[in-house]
């Protein structure tokens, strides 16, 4: 930044002080952010409709079938470029990256994420990556959030409201959805939902609906009509709907764990590339509607149009039966999550929205198809109602955020007329999906980090407690050879201490002497050279790890050994001690800093 725009910034900051209340100016940068989030998702989607343009040329168009086997390979690859050449900089998924930054780097979102999505997501959508742009665009707005926060010098539960009404607005955006879109900033980012982070939640997600309206007039992803009214006599199936979502929402998350990991494995990302984008391009060409984010198949899905669907593959089968429209119509549900899986694997970058959404259409139309064929109750379902509601009870089991789930399919169903089986579809399958998956595909390797906000103010403040500042280093040290002697006049009559730890010559803690233990020896100068610290240290109740012991487990520890000093050890040497009174003091500083 130029001498000139801080000097601006700097009186633009004064004035600030001295004219502008917190509150209102956190309410004017909630509108701003969501301008910004806004324009944000309109770049990111005009940049991915522009290359998928490109791509369907006249220049092109007759080898674009042939074509399906390479795109997705060319864009990964054009991806691993700009990140290594442009970006030069890791590129987080995006909302777990949002996630981290607000639980361990206090709302500090790197600035290159601001740009960094805009950058790779179109090029990996565009070119067929089987991913959505809603992650990226969450990120996106997120970032621009933090950085302006920054500039603005707010603190850090207030960047942390700012990173909400971003996410809140990218997502009003995309969707054209503000309800659903202040839902989801609370359940993904466990913001506390009171009148203070309400107004500038609801600010930032009408500038940003606004701004898509704007661009993009009334044109929305999902185009859905609602001809078929809810009966009572349909509760049971949309019971069985939940169950039956649940069920695809764990084959989801399983999937999409298991090759991650698969591909961590893989030593050097040129091998990552090459095996996810010769997969994806071989998954791409054999069934394209696996291409890209889907919304064409969603919204065929949801006007009952499956035909379109079943038909585009290379092997023009004719869907003349019942039983081979169900098979294909799983085989896409089956290898929408492989798709997925490698698009991520191989360095793509995007979102698990837009696929949850592709799985959620199909699985609820297979249901009520199947029922339908079956006429085992004598019960006609309304298959695109339920392919509407099957999309809420996906986002409800992989996401885990059925809150949002059911108020973005509301919202877009124009109506109220399917709150009712949203509400029974979404409460089960989430229900189900959360007792063998305890955290959604955005947070759980945050969460086996203990890296992960939740809606537990005590968990939260603790994590975001830091071990560096409760740990006191100013102990003199024992060698186990040292006399009583020694101790007296070398430690005890030089520190304030009452213990002092014991180390080996390579610095490994062996245990801890404290004063109670000579007490009664201390001035008995005959025992000065006959008594060791050998003989006279005692191990101690438990040991902090720094490397890998939590602030939560640290807590614990204290609290089931019922010891007042645990010794902290670091890379297998001793560092330092924690006391309780410290943490304690530590933790109330934190909670009243977190709550404030």
């Amino acid at each position: 930044m130029s001498t000139k725009l801080k000097y601006i910034l700097k009186r633009f900051l004064i004035w600030k002080y001295q004219h502008i209340s917190d509150k209102q100016f956190v309410r004017i940068a909630s509108a701003i952010i969501g301008l910004l989030a806004g324009l944000g998702a309109v770049l990111l989607k005009n940049l991915t409709h522009f290359i998928q343009h490109l791509l369907e040329s006249e220049f092109i168009k007759d080898i674009h079938v042939a074509f399906y086997f390479i795109f997705p390979l060319i864009g990964l690859f054009l991806v691993r470029m700009v990140k290594k050449y442009v970006i030069k900089k890791k590129v987080g998924h995006g909302i777990p990256s949002t996630l981290f930054a607000i639980s361990k780097l206090k709302g500090i979102m790197p600035r290159h994420q601001m740009w960094s999505s805009i950058l790779t997501a179109p090029l990996t959508v565009g070119f067929g990556g089987s991913v959505g742009l809603e992650g990226p665009t969450v990120a996106t707005g997120a970032a621009l959030g933090s950085n302006f926060a920054r500039l603005m010098h707010v603190n850090q539960t207030t960047r942390t409201l700012l990173i909400g009404a971003a996410a809140a607005g990218a997502m009003s955006s995309i969707f054209k959805a503000p309800i659903a879109a202040i839902i989801f900033a609370v359940e993904i980012f466990s913001l506390e939902l009171t009148m203070v982070s309400m107004i500038p939640l609801l600010l930032a997600s009408i500038t940003a609906v606004l701004t898509s309206y704007f661009f993009f007039g009334d044109d929305v992803l999902l185009h859905f009509n609602i001809e078929d009214k809810f009966h009572l006599n349909d509760v049971l199936f949309y019971i069985l709907l939940g169950v039956f979502s649940a069920t695809t929402s764990i084959y989801f998350s399983k999937v999409y764990f298991k090759i991650g990991a698969f591909f961590r494995d893989f030593k050097g990302a040129h091998k990552r590339l090459l095996f996810g984008g010769i997969s994806l391009g071989i998954m791409v060409f054999l069934i394209p509607p696996l291409f890209g984010e889907g919304y064409s198949t969603i919204n065929n899905v949801l006007k009952g149009n499956i035909i379109p669907i079943v038909t585009n593959n290379i092997f023009h089968i004719e869907p003349d039966n019942f039983l081979i429209i169900t098979a294909l119509l799983i085989g896409l549900v089956t290898f929408k999550v492989v798709a997925t899986s490698l698009t991520f694997g191989a360095g793509g970058v995007g979102g698990v929205f837009a696929p949850t959404l592709f799985t959620g259409s199909i699985t609820g139309y297979i249901f009520a198809s199947i029922i339908n064929h079956s006429q085992i109750f004598g019960h006609q379902l309304s298959s695109t109602n339920f392919a509407m509601v099957g999309m809420a009870g996906l986002m409800a089991g992989i996401l885990q955020a059925p809150l949002t789930a059911i108020f973005l399919i509301a919202e877009l169903t124009g109506g109220y007329e399917l709150f009712i089986p949203l509400m029974i579809v979404s409460s089960i399958s989430y229900l189900i999906t959360k007792h063998y998956i305890p955290h959604n595909i955005y947070a759980s390797e945050l969460a086996k980090k203990g890296q992960l906000i939740t809606h537990d103010k005590d968990k939260n403040v603790l994590m975001l407690m830091d071990i560096d500042k409760v740990i006191e280093t100013n102990f003199i040290v024992l060698k186990p050879e040292m006399t009583l002697g020694e101790i007296v006049n070398n430690a005890v009559a030089k520190s304030s201490r009452n213990h002092f730890p014991v180390v080996s010559s390579e610095n490994e803690f062996l245990g801890v002497i404290t004063l109670d233990d000579i007490r009664s020896i201390m001035f008995n100068t005959k025992l000065y050279e006959k008594q060791k610290v050998l003989d006279l240290m005692h191990s101690v109740p438990d040991i902090i790890n720094y490397d890998k012991d939590s602030m939560e487990v640290i807590m614990n520890k204290f609290k089931t050994t019922v010891a007042w000093n645990l010794p902290v050890i670091k890379d297998g040497k001793y560092y330092g001690f924690i006391s309780k009174s410290r943490l304690l003091t530590a933790y109330r500083r934190k909670l009243i800093h977190v709550t404030a």
